[in-house]
């Protein structure tokens, strides 16, 4: 029978249970691992979603969709940008440094900066 745990758990948990009290190099590998599964899983149940429902835009014959995330408690500028052509669509995502308190701002924020993009580069964002 497989376990759903990986077999290094075992090892922290077995060397915390010999020695009756947590050494510090495993609670600091507790820490690690802890922060790393909330990286992977984005610190957040599965079904869950911060990301707004924004529909998409339409501009210039684009369609730009702000997607900003949370990420250490604020909002990273996000979002794709379509075009469709006669070989089918085509997307261009983007991820700006830029991070904004609430959502709105980040959302606001991704369809300004899918503008600048649509205008500077127009269909070359696709090569």
């Amino acid at each position: 029978m497989m376990s759903a745990f990986p077999p290094w758990t075992f090892v922290v948990a077995a060397s915390m249970v010999i020695s009756g009290r947590p050494k510090a190099w495993t609670r600091t590998m507790f820490s690690k691992l802890k922060a790393a599964w909330a990286r992977i899983t984005s610190g957040r149940a599965a079904g869950d979603s911060d990301e707004p429902n924004t529909p998409a835009i339409e501009y210039q014959g684009y369609r730009i969709r702000p997607t900003p995330y949370r990420t250490e408690g604020h909002y990273q500028t996000a979002g794709v940008i379509e075009k469709n052509f006669p070989n089918g669509p085509k997307q261009h995502r983007f991820v700006r440094a830029d991070t904004h308190q609430n959502s709105d701002d980040a959302v606001a924020f991704a369809i300004s900066k899918a503008k600048q993009i649509i205008d500077l580069q127009g269909d070359r964002m696709f090569t």
